[in-house]
């Protein structure tokens, strides 16, 4: 009887966990079994492993071979678990030296002519592998973005066999090296292309500045979606930290590519039918949803009444939170979402409400039903709601064009560094007498909640890091207030 183990990695978000495959040959009726709660991915990978074996020129010795995924109660899924199950047993078989396997956790699919093919959670693996004081062995395609966790030996073959011959000391693997970082590209759409609309360019700007949610109400065709894609390009870089961690949710996602980080904000706009596991994560194997790929982006909410109710009532507590926490029987799952919020919405169902020569016969019945699939509390947590009108065709054809994106943004960086120079003092800390006044004031009249209220100072706050004031005045906080039309 012999036997061999390495380490690979599940998944529980971004979290990477040590899962250790164990094989044993023993004598007996032939046979490859793999127990250990595998889903059907992992079992499926025996045949993988056989046809790769194969096609190096082994084959699995006619004995009975058993792999076990410890921790047994611990539910494996994926395909990545293919390359440490065929390091394991060639390990058993004596092909490979069983030591040169005890400082590598591996992960990678293979394919039936021994190619390894790229699979999700190589970041997150390299990392947790980084603490483990281990290297990785990897696709060769996801190597670079292995060798973004620092301190770690990376193995990245092509195939089985160049593995082998490197573990057996007949060739030498190049360790990858990761991509260069170029400066990071803004937004394609710019800002100029909007003509008009110069209040809702000023609540767009405010809400990059302070990273507000914001919904925008309006016929169609006036601009609503324009306005949010220009978002992009307001903001700024993200930071290394930031970087890495959005960098994590894609990796583990499988959206990586070509071992980049991602270096700007990421803009996700799901279509409407999107249901509640597709925006806030879940399904059957817990999937991060849209807001944490959002995660220290913009997530961009289109015609977003028509959202399924339970799939909006689900935004609630992650918008207040930054995770998404995902509840099931067998694991819990925390996902990161610290998302901007951006929506969009017609005045009702038709789109034509206030205009008599095309409203509907149900106006202005439909505009309250309209609005009425939208909670109170989910409304509450809007920071900016604003309406956004057409523009008059004459306007549109003869206006100069504004500002481009790159002016704003360079306001909106100069805010953010100032607010980070400020540090972690309160937006209400700053109000002057007169502006705590007016706040108040206000506050009783439009009846705001306390959730209202301070989210209404904090808009304030930014607007007063826009023009670098200490303190918030009077006029940030009329400011705030007109951008806020419902408590």
């Amino acid at each position: 009887m012999s036997s061999a183990r390495i380490t690979t990695f599940a998944f529980a978000g971004i979290d990477p966990v040590p899962v250790e495959v164990q094989v044993q040959i023993s004598s007996g009726l032939p046979a490859f079994l793999l127990v250990g709660l595998a889903d059907k991915a992992v079992t499926e990978s025996r045949e993988r492993v056989r046809a790769a074996l194969t096609a190096i020129g082994l084959s699995l010795p006619p004995k009975r071979i058993l792999v076990n995924l410890a921790p047994a109660d611990l539910a494996k899924e994926g395909s990545h678990y293919d390359l440490p199950i065929a390091l394991a047993v060639l390990a058993a078989m004596e092909v490979i030296p069983a030591e040169e396997l005890a400082g590598f956790a591996a992960m990678g699919e293979l394919a039936l002519d021994g190619f390894i093919q790229p699979v999700a959670g190589v970041l997150a693996a390299a990392l947790g592998a980084s603490q483990r004081e281990q290297g990785l062995i990897c696709p060769a395609a996801q190597g670079p973005e292995a060798a973004w966790a620092g301190r770690v030996a990376v193995l990245a073959p092509d195939n089985l066999m160049q593995l082998l011959n490197h573990l057996r000391g007949t060739q030498a693997l190049e360790p990858p090296a990761p991509p260069m970082l170029g400066e990071a590209p803004a937004g394609t759409a710019c800002l100029s292309d909007v003509i008009g609309q110069e209040t809702a360019k000023r609540a767009l700007e405010v809400a990059a500045a302070g990273s507000h949610n914001m919904l925008m109400q309006g016929p169609p065709g006036s601009g609503k979606s324009m306005l949010a894609a220009r978002l992009a390009g307001l903001l700024p870089p993200l930071t290394a930290a930031q970087a890495l961690e959005v960098s994590l949710v894609y990796s583990v996602a499988g959206l990586l590519r070509d071992g980049r980080l991602l270096q700007r904000p990421p803009f996700r706009a799901p279509h409407h039918s999107a249901s509640q596991p597709a925006l806030v994560g879940g399904g059957p194997r817990a999937r991060p949803g849209e807001i944490s790929l959002a995660h220290h982006g913009v997530l961009f909410l289109d015609e977003w009444p028509e959202f399924a109710r339970p799939a909006l009532e689900a935004l609630r507590q992650p918008m207040e939170s930054g995770e998404a926490r995902i509840a099931r029987a067998h694991a819990h799952i925390t996902w990161p979402a610290r998302f901007q919020c951006i929506a969009a919405m017609n005045p009702c169902r038709c789109g034509h409400l206030g205009d008599a020569s095309r409203e509907c016969t149900k106006a202005p019945r439909c505009g309250e039903e309209y609005l009425s699939r939208l909670s109170g509390p989910l409304l509450d947590r809007m920071d900016i709601n604003i309406e956004v009108q057409p523009v008059a065709h004459a306007e549109l054809s003869r206006a100069p064009r504004g500002e481009t994106s790159a002016v704003v943004a360079a306001r909106v960086a100069a805010a953010r560094e100032f607010a980070a120079a400020r540090g972690a003092v309160p937006a209400e800390a700053t109000l002057t007498d007169a502006a705590r006044t007016l706040a108040e004031t206000a506050a009783e009249r439009l009846r705001l909640s306390t959730r209202g209220f301070l989210r209404a100072i904090r808009v304030a706050r930014s607007i007063a890091d826009l023009t670098g004031s200490d303190s918030t005045e009077r006029v940030h906080v009329a400011e705030a207030l007109s951008f806020r039309l419902r408590g």
